[in-house]
């Protein structure tokens, strides 16, 4: 199944080359996404030297698989924010996320990438849900935020079940033609950028990070990676979720502009986007934790939603992304224990809060110590969120011990049909073995590099996905998503 989103198909493909040779510079940025480019924009126009390194290509991960959707709150609530800090830090959050979106306004002129101001519909489909409508009320009057009350929705979204809260002027871009707008203004303002080249080596302590055809060392080192490469401690404290998109021809189903979010039995954020003369209906359902649940089932679920609420279609693309949630409700943003600058707990807001932090770690790296960046540093004690990562501890515990106790899909490795999975056991070795349609057979470790947890495997996207941390793997064991860097090693084995 192809799972490319509607925004990375429709956009004009990004050009840089790989790292050729080793070389050095005064910051090193790992990671093209939207924290990444927009960092290395900053400091080039300081006339700082960067290099920025991309894996794949620019917006290839979370951004260009994003929703494009930019809002001063927060998807699960401002009134999170507020219940587990206080009125103040809501506000703060409020005033950040607003000054990131009129950052990436005035840097998204071209055309193509499809800025536009609109508000945001927040309304209940469950009793159970109208509470959070009400609070989440509250918490963006006292945090000075443009809100008002409504009863009803465009036609023909689903109903709303008591009132309707609208946050006006929030905006929409389309993410992958945005970043590789902004990647470009960093490249004409003296960043080095570089794609395809992923990092396969990292030494915080030297500072130095290497590729398959270099190595960069800096004097300082941003892992812009939405999770930090290799072991970091706050990814115990970050639960790891996807969340599945479709678009669809937006035919007769036209809400108008607009960030409509349902909170119900059936979760859904919906807008329309225009890419190459079409017009679309983008629609995004309920998160998954990661390596925990049935993908195919996932995305059918979202689908029948979609045809149950805006009439049966075609879907035109199919697409999913990951989150890290934070135990606090905050991001971590600025040095880590090891080091190194790090940006990620964003959860699903990460357009503005990956616009915030290079904000945050720019200001830091020219020696100031702006306020947001002390509230969000990466070592501060998860006091606020302390049950939710003692639950994340647990989760990885139980995905620990019932996966190296417990056997999963185990059958013959001879039997293994064209597109199926499997847990096999060949000569007293245990792999992760997966057929390609044409019959090819790869099979690969299936222990993750990163902390020997056991993956699963994801059948919308051929991947296998472990549970504990979010690593992903392609069914050659290469690295699709961190903090994992080194591969799944890869398997031959005999068949019978």
């Amino acid at each position: 199944m192809d799972t490319s989103p509607v925004w990375r198909a429709t956009a004009a493909p990004s050009a840089f080359g790989p790292l050729q040779g080793d070389s050095s510079t005064e910051i090193l940025i790992v990671g093209g996404g939207i924290t990444g480019v927009t960092l290395a924009l900053l400091l080039a126009r300081q006339g700082r030297r960067v290099v920025l390194l991309e894996a794949r290509t620019i917006g290839s991960g979370s951004t260009g698989h994003s929703t494009g959707n930019l809002y001063e709150t927060l998807s699960q609530g401002l009134h999170g924010v507020a219940r587990a800090w206080d009125d103040e830090v809501a506000r703060q959050v409020v005033a950040q996320r607003r000054a990131a979106m009129a950052f990436i306004e005035g840097e998204a002129r071209p055309p193509g990438c499809g800025f536009r101001r609109c508000a945001l519909y927040l309304y209940a489909t469950s009793q159970e849900q109208r509470p959070h409508i009400s609070h989440e009320h509250i918490a963006l009057a006292r945090a000075d935020a443009k809100v008002r009350m409504e009863r009803t929705v465009p036609a023909p979204l689903p109903t709303p079940l008591g009132d309707v809260l609208v946050l006006e002027d929030q905006a929409q871009i389309q993410p992958q033609a945005y970043v590789a707008h902004v990647a470009e203004l960093a490249a004409r303002a003296g960043a080095s950028v570089h794609e395809h080249a992923r990092v396969i080596e990292l030494d915080p302590k030297e500072k130095r990070a290497a590729t398959a055809t270099g190595a960069v060392k800096a004097r300082d080192i941003v892992l812009a990676t939405h999770t930090p490469a290799g072991f970091h401690m706050v990814q115990a404290e970050m639960t790891v979720h996807r969340e599945y998109g479709i678009a669809r021809d937006l035919g007769a189903s036209d809400p108008g502009p607009g960030i409509f979010w349902c909170r119900g039995a059936e979760n859904l954020s919906v807008r329309t986007a225009q890419a190459q003369s079409r017009h679309f209906l983008v629609c995004v359902g309920q998160s998954n934790k990661t390596g925990s649940h049935n993908a195919k089932a996932s995305l059918m679920a979202l689908e029948a939603v979609a045809d149950k609420r805006f009439g049966s279609a075609p879907v035109a693309y199919r697409w999913s992304a990951q989150n890290y949630q934070s135990a606090d409700r905050l991001p971590y943003i600025g040095r880590d224990l090891t080091g190194c600058f790090i940006a990620t707990g964003f959860s699903t807001d990460g357009l503005v809060w990956g616009t915030v932090a290079a904000q945050v770690i720019a200001a830091q790296l020219m020696g100031q110590s702006p306020p947001f960046g002390v509230l969000c540093k990466p070592t501060r004690w998860p006091l606020k969120g302390g049950r939710a990562m003692m639950q994340e501890v647990g989760t990885m515990a139980k995905a620990l011990v019932k996966d190296y106790l417990t056997h999963r899909q185990e059958q013959q490795l001879s039997a293994l049909a064209p597109g199926d999975s499997a847990i096999i056991e060949s000569d007293g070795d245990t792999c992760a073995a997966w057929r390609a349609p044409d019959g090819e057979l790869f099979a690969v470790s299936p222990v993750c590099t990163h902390l020997g947890c056991k993956v699963h495997w994801n059948s919308v996207e051929t991947s296998w996905d472990c549970p504990c941390h979010g690593s992903r793997f392609s069914p050659d064991g290469a690295v699709l998503e961190g903090p994992a860097i080194a591969a799944l090693k890869r398997k031959h084995l005999k068949v019978e």
